[in-house]
């Protein structure tokens, strides 16, 4: 499949938006991404310019984004990019450029994080029995056969 994946670091601009669609849950934010450049005549950093992306994002991504994100959050997002042209009557013609995201993540080089797992809910299948858990208990020693009941340790560990 011929996509243009890309990862786009800079900060959330605006409050994400969450909307719950019949297809699913969906959100969406504006992403700023200024690049940044050392001036030698200054002997600084200095901003250049900066571009705006629309981030997409469905499903569970966009109900933990919406849960998480908040404006000027310092992010990494990767994702498929879609620029569209448009051109209505009467009006000049514009062009946007879309991230559909895969994954958003705080940029932790900027600060820190405190992640918290999210419960799955997974549809059990319809009429399937629930799976037994597996016995993981180590099986009783054999004292009658001592040799194949001794444990081994990985080699290089004493």
């Amino acid at each position: 499949m011929n996509e243009t994946m890309v990862c786009a670091v800079g900060n959330v601009a605006t409050q994400p938006v969450f909307r719950e669609l019949s297809a699913g849950a969906s959100v969406r934010f504006r992403l700023a991404v200024t690049s940044r450049y050392w001036d030698r005549g200054k002997n600084t950093w200095t901003d250049g310019h900066t571009n705006f992306f629309t981030v997409w994002a469905n499903r569970q991504l966009a109900t933990n984004a919406g849960a998480s994100l908040n404006v000027g959050d310092p992010v990494i997002v990767q994702g498929r990019l879609k620029v569209r042209t448009d051109v209505r009557e009467g009006q000049q013609s514009w062009t946007s450029a879309d991230i559909d995201a895969v994954s958003i993540g705080h940029d932790l080089a900027r600060g820190t994080s405190a992640f918290r797992r999210t419960g799955r809910s997974e549809p059990a299948a319809a009429g399937a029995p629930p799976q037994p858990e597996p016995d993981w208990e180590t099986p009783a020693v054999d004292s009658a056969e001592p040799d194949t009941a001794q444990r081994r340790e990985p080699a290089g560990v004493t």
